[in-house]
């Protein structure tokens, strides 16, 4: 079909005088056709006239033209434990009217269960020691068959929790070798495992070889709170939760904290609806407030499949 005879969203948008989520709802709700060339989606004109027409006639309601989306009365379910994550939860609420539901798997669980369908945004920090890179490299091992967009979320410093006052003078992942340190561990999949076990691999550290490897609990407090309690000498985590407990913090690397969300007509809405929410000024300046994060990257697309 000749482009001449059909749109871009961009351009029903303008010509209805809407914004493209708008276009897209209507698109995700069966109301007006698309067709796709290449990753494009297009309207026929043909097929635009005739939603004008029945919107006259009643049959269809006119294209809303306020900042908030009607609702697909579908429930979004985001996985991950940041508090970041939680805000971007109310925003979409507000922005589309849909009830957000919390997850808090750890970043690879996240990722398997957004693979699966059992949820719709998966937020990840998974280190991999031989790029130096996060997340773009589990991904496009697990997501082959699918497409998907990974954007960033922000960034924040990772490292170690030590006792107060660091009485062991804990400095690197070199102590492991040189001291014996009790450690207290995150459960596998966590983005803070992955980084612990990537570093003890780059530094030819036997985790057998660690007291206190194989305990493991489910969150970056309860982490802080074994080293504050004496439970244990160090434990892997985010600077921010060093602020709420008793313990000092040793910071290793800046990490990266994106999500990930699955690129199919049903999301298209949704994607968008973030893209929106991730760019605006306030909500930026809302996560700012909340401390210890960088949002310099927030929103910037770092990897995207065709």
């Amino acid at each position: 079909m000749p482009h001449e005879h059909s749109y871009t969203i961009e351009e029903v948008a303008q010509l209805l005088k809407v914004s493209k989520l708008t276009i897209y709802d209507l698109v995700k709700k069966g109301d007006l056709p698309v067709f796709r060339v290449g990753r494009q989606m297009r309207v026929d004109r043909t097929d635009l006239q005739l939603y004008i027409q029945k919107s006259k006639s009643g049959a269809t309601t006119t294209a809303s033209t306020t900042s908030t989306i009607p609702s697909t009365n579908k429930k979004v379910i985001i996985s991950g434990q940041d508090l970041a994550l939680d805000l971007l939860g109310k925003y979409i609420e507000k922005k589309q009217s849909n009830k957000v539901l919390r997850s808090h798997e750890g970043s690879f669980n996240g990722v398997m269960g957004l693979y699966n369908g059992e949820s719709d945004i998966a937020s990840l920090h998974l280190y991999d020691g031989d790029t130096g890179d996060y997340n773009t490299p589990y991904l496009k091992k697990i997501f082959v068959s699918h497409s998907y967009i990974l954007i960033n979320l922000i960034s924040r410093q990772a490292g170690f929790y030590v006792k107060k006052g660091n009485p062991m003078q804990i400095q690197s992942m070199d102590d492991f070798k040189t001291k014996t340190l009790k450690l207290m561990n995150r459960e596998k999949g966590s983005g803070a495992r992955t980084f612990l076990d990537e570093q003890l691999r780059i530094h030819h550290i036997s985790p057998s070889s660690i007291e206190g490897y194989n305990e493991e609990e489910m969150s970056h407090i309860d982490v802080a709170s074994a080293v504050a309690n004496g439970n244990a000498d160090i434990g892997i985590g985010i600077e921010k939760i060093s602020k709420l407990i008793d313990v000092d913090f040793i910071p290793l690397v800046r990490e990266r904290y994106d999500i990930v969300l699955l690129k199919t007509p049903e999301n298209q809405l949704l994607l968008e609806t973030v893209k929106e929410i991730l760019n605006s000024p306030d909500f930026q300046a809302e996560v700012v407030a909340l401390g210890d994060y960088d949002v310099s990257q927030m929103g910037q697309v770092i990897y995207e499949t065709l």
